[in-house]
């Protein structure tokens, strides 16, 4: 049987996976797991946000690619309701621009899909206890992205940008394409397009990633 250290109070856990077999697996493995107490389950992000509510678990371990509402989404909704509780993305996504928009969500943990229970425990118990924990796989790339501060043009760049151009980083840097920028700021596809052009102009990148990383260092998010 898997453990967590001792001194680590029992963790009661909701997991969060459309994948019945995965399911199936992570229930298995966290059940029989030492200090650990799975609370429930839920298929997709709009039964996450109520199980939550309901169970409040100390960890939730949430899938990206869920049905009706993204693991991202769900997890700002709660995190927005109940701060303290903690996130452990799970997930098969690895692109920059999903772990970056998994951690502004306020996921303080990412694990890939394939990692070992062992890994997974870890990055449970890291959660808890208040630290952030990135899977190995995607560590290396994403910390280097946001590792250093901003540099005084960027600084200066980001007091360029409009409160409009503000609303729309802050979505891009949730993952949000065109298409749903456009729908929640009520804005045209080629009004987005052209703030977004805008935004990386001024902030001088070259893609969405990039900018994302920028208005993490400054601290938009």
């Amino acid at each position: 049987m898997n453990s967590i250290p001792s001194e680590t109070p029992s963790i009661r856990v909701l997991i969060v996976e459309d994948d019945p077999m995965m399911q199936l697996g992570l229930e298995q493995s966290l059940s029989n797991t030492e200090g650990i107490t799975v609370l429930g389950q839920a298929e997709d992000g709009y039964r996450a946000v109520e199980a939550a509510m309901r169970l409040m678990p100390d960890v939730i371990v949430m899938d990206i690619g869920l049905p009706r509402l993204d693991g991202i989404a769900a997890t700002q909704k709660i995190k927005a309701m109940l701060p303290t509780v903690r996130v452990v993305m799970l997930t098969s996504h690895t692109a920059n621009n999903e772990v970056v928009a998994a951690l502004a969500s306020g996921a303080d943990a990412y694990c890939v899909k394939g990692t070992s229970v062992d890994g997974l425990i870890r990055a449970i118990a890291s959660a808890h206890e208040g630290a952030s924990y990135l899977d190995p796989i995607v560590a290396r790339q994403v910390m280097e992205q946001l590792k250093p501060p901003l540099s005084s043009a960027e600084s200066t760049a980001v007091g360029q940008l409009s409160p409009r151009e503000l609303e729309v980083l802050k979505l891009m840097v949730e993952g949000r394409s065109n298409p749903e920028i456009a729908t929640v700021l009520y804005l045209s596809p080629n009004t987005v397009k052209t703030h977004v052009r805008g935004i990386m102009n001024k902030l001088a990148v070259d893609d969405r990633v990039q900018a994302a990383v920028v208005a993490l260092r400054a601290g938009l998010v």
